[in-house]
């Protein structure tokens, strides 16, 4: 049996199990509507048809969620700085995404949710857009998807790309399929050497693997969202110690607090500002803290801590960035549980002291560059995070020394988005010469 016989039984298998998949997904979509009704809206982008439609050639960037927009916008900045004739396409998969997409760029770029990667869906939503550069933030590997810019000789560009261990061994599982997805012209733009390597083994074009390093070093803070961050801590917690809790998950909750009620129990005015990283999930979290014992304001509800209040909840979108401004230290969630961690170079590029726990594989790389240039400090369980949160709350001069050590390590990994650039914009010019 020829390698492209079994490619093509694997591709047809797949595109019918994703047709047979499709009505569970969008009940998967209505339930969870329930706690967040974004998911209901525009329900229809979701098989390929809306409202956004592109008569120009546009370029399209996708991301799934809002880390994947907020890594994404210094690219989508610096495209519309370099082709101002091109509309821009943003994609996502959550509405906390859109959310996020519309905060930071408004009516400057189109928005559409990604369709599910079924033919007709891809199909239209192509015809809809009319993209004539694809770029794909992270790791989304859908194939009916990549078939159709292959079909459609549209280059597509994996930036950002990571790919883990377990995944690679997840994706050896059916790596005809996706050798021939990796193969139809797509540039890898892989965040390090051991994603590169990892993305030839399962089948990527060694022609087009290219090492361009992480994205997210691109990060620059708003002088605006800073300065908000400051003034919220001014009148509302001026001399009180503030730690941050940010984007934990089911069960890493419960050990915060625990570590909160060891903080309070050596520094009784010590704040918690607490950020949980799904929204359906505050409600039940606001509970959990009143339960624990601890006072609780939430910002949902227009409330700001008093000097009474223990915990104050972030239960809102889009301003973590802000409140890592008013906070002396942040524990960075996804990392006490076996999450995978989360963004760290967002309270680093803040000169925010940053706490990680141990689980910190979905970006292994960047942890490695912290703990190499002792940035950032690994906190086990409850008691290890209480006791380094008290040591810098007591110790000005740690947090200096953690925040310089974190600047060396952005200073010196930046210049990924105009290396990006330099993969994107030969691509644009080739095919429109007139783009610029």
């Amino acid at each position: 049996m020829s390698r492209d016989f079994t490619a093509g039984l694997m591709r047809f298998g797949y595109v019918v199990l994703s047709y047979l998949l499709t009505p569970l997904v969008f009940l998967f979509l209505l339930k969870k509507g329930f706690s967040n009704r974004g998911y209901w809206d525009r329900l229809e982008e979701r098989l390929g048809f809306g409202k956004a439609r592109s008569t120009e050639p546009s370029i399209w960037v996708h991301a799934v969620s809002v880390g994947e927009v907020q890594a994404a916008a210094p690219l989508v900045r610096a495209l519309m700085q370099r082709m101002p004739g091109m509309p821009v396409v943003i994609t996502t998969m959550t509405p906390t995404g859109s959310d996020r997409a519309r905060a930071l760029f408004g009516d400057t770029v189109m928005h559409s949710f990604v369709p599910y990667d079924l033919p007709g869906a891809v199909s239209r939503f192509f015809d809809r857009l009319n993209p004539r550069l694809a770029v794909i933030m992270e790791t989304e590997i859908w194939p009916n998807l990549y078939h159709e810019c292959g079909r459609r000789r549209i280059p597509l560009v994996m930036a950002n790309a990571r790919v883990s261990e377990r995944s690679v061994k997840k994706y050896k599982l059916m790596v005809e399929l996706f050798r021939r997805t990796l193969s139809h012209g797509i540039v890898i733009a892989a965040q390090s050497q051991q994603d590169a390597d990892r993305f030839l083994s399962i089948g990527s074009n060694p022609l087009r693997t290219h090492v361009v390093g992480n994205i997210k070093f691109g990060f620059e803070p708003s002088e605006e969202l800073t300065g908000q961050g400051r003034a919220f801590r001014q009148a509302f917690a001026a001399d009180r110690p503030v730690w941050l809790a940010a984007s934990t998950h089911e069960g890493e909750e419960e050990l915060v607090l625990e570590a909160h009620a060891r903080v309070l129990s050596r520094l009784s005015r010590s704040l918690l500002i607490l950020v949980p990283r799904h929204p359906e999930r505050f409600d039940g979290i606001a509970t959990m803290i009143k339960q624990a014992g601890l006072s609780c304001r939430r910002r949902s509800l227009a409330q700001t801590p008093d000097e009474s209040t223990d915990v104050f909840l972030l239960d809102t979108l889009g301003e973590l960035l802000m409140f890592y401004s008013a906070s002396d230290v942040a524990f960075v969630g996804g990392s006490l549980v076996p999450i995978g961690g989360h963004n760290l170079l967002e309270p680093a590029s803040l000169g925010v002291p940053v706490l990680v726990g141990p689980h910190n594989f979905n970006a292994q790389d960047v942890t490695d560059l912290f703990l190499a240039a002792q940035a950032m400090r690994v906190v086990e369980g409850p008691a290890a995070l209480a006791g380094q949160v008290v040591a810098l709350f007591e110790d000005a001069a740690a947090r200096q020394e953690l925040a310089a050590a974190a600047f060396a390590v952005l200073d010196q990994n930046r210049g990924t988005v105009d290396r990006l650039l330099g993969l994107l914009e030969p691509m644009l010019l080739e095919r429109f010469p007139d783009a610029s």
